[in-house]
């Protein structure tokens, strides 16, 4: 039996793991304001709706190879354990009521950290009929962490200058 062979269009999978791993990126200092702690830096974070971008790039930033681990920098399960929020995305009108019970519970002084466009200045989302605001429509942030979705790097080394580590 002889199978003929196909010709294929490739996978978006194969297309997006086809890419070169590491991808040049903008020079652009996270923006810190004024906000120093010492050790380690626990941080609470919420998704009020993003697209799961920024969720990625966190998750790789804490990842052994980025290893924001080695700085005492973490992510906790509870905001009564934390130091500060991370916060991701523009705020929905479903998660607008959690975002705040949140920031209620989180201990003070507290650090908020918005990462990514969406929950900086809405992204491309801004306009979209489920969104109610941003972040800073809340509560204004310390940390800015620019990008659609930021680089590990850049998410850090903002964290670092909180951590001051």
């Amino acid at each position: 039996m002889i199978f003929a062979r196909r010709s294929r269009v490739p996978s978006p999978f194969r297309l997006l793991f086809s890419r070169a791993v590491t991808e040049p990126r903008e020079e652009r200092p996270p923006q810190v304001a004024g906000v120093h702690l010492h050790g380690s830096l626990q941080l609470r974070h919420v998704d009020v709706g993003s697209c799961n971008g920024c969720e990625v790039e966190i998750a790789s930033a804490l990842a052994p190879h980025y290893d924001a681990g080695q700085y005492g920098i973490g992510l906790v399960a509870s905001p009564r354990h934390a130091d500060g929020l991370l916060v991701t995305g523009v705020i929905t009108h479903n998660m607008d009521g959690p975002l705040r019970q949140t920031l209620a519970a989180l201990a003070q002084p507290t650090v908020i950290v918005a990462c990514g466009d969406c929950a900086v200045d809405g992204g491309i989302f801004r306009a979209a009929p489920g969104v109610s605001g941003i972040l800073q429509d809340v509560v204004i942030p310390d940390v800015v962490i620019r990008g659609c979705p930021p680089h590990p790097d850049d998410i850090v080394r903002a964290l670092r200058r909180v951590s001051g580590r």
